[in-house]
């Protein structure tokens, strides 16, 4: 959607101060351009410019949620451990039946972790796109 790039052989020269190039400079990083004088030049010509921007309750959403994930794959190892513990008291029967009942319960607490993973996964692969 380019202007044809090899046209341009025409240089504009301009000095700024210190305070004009940093405003410049911030609403360019805050830009979609991926360079300053492509930047530069659609303000000069009045074209559209798409600028980015951030959501901060969803910044603050995406971190809440980093932090939950980073909890269940803690309370997912802690509670592999102890069943990998539990396994070994195989010898009472006791412990047993315990423990065949327990198998259920841990199939559907991972079941529910993963599909928590995945909408936590959903949410950050939109927020990333925005």
């Amino acid at each position: 959607m380019e202007d044809k790039n090899s046209s341009r052989n025409r240089w504009l020269h301009i000095r700024l101060t210190k305070e004009e190039f940093d405003f410049i400079d911030k609403n360019f990083k805050a830009s979609a351009c991926r360079k300053r004088s492509d930047f530069v030049r659609r303000n000069l010509l009045r074209k559209p410019i798409v600028m980015r921007y951030r959501n901060e309750s969803l910044d603050k959403l995406l971190q809440e949620l980093i932090q939950l994930r980073t909890q269940l794959n803690f309370m997912g190892n802690n509670f592999n451990q102890s069943v990998k513990k539990l396994h070994t008291l195989f010898e009472i029967a006791d412990f047993r039946i315990w423990i065949l009942a327990f198998d259920s319960d841990r199939n559907r607490y991972f079941s529910l972790v993963e599909e928590i993973k995945k909408h936590i996964e959903n949410l950050a692969q939109k927020w990333l796109q925005s």
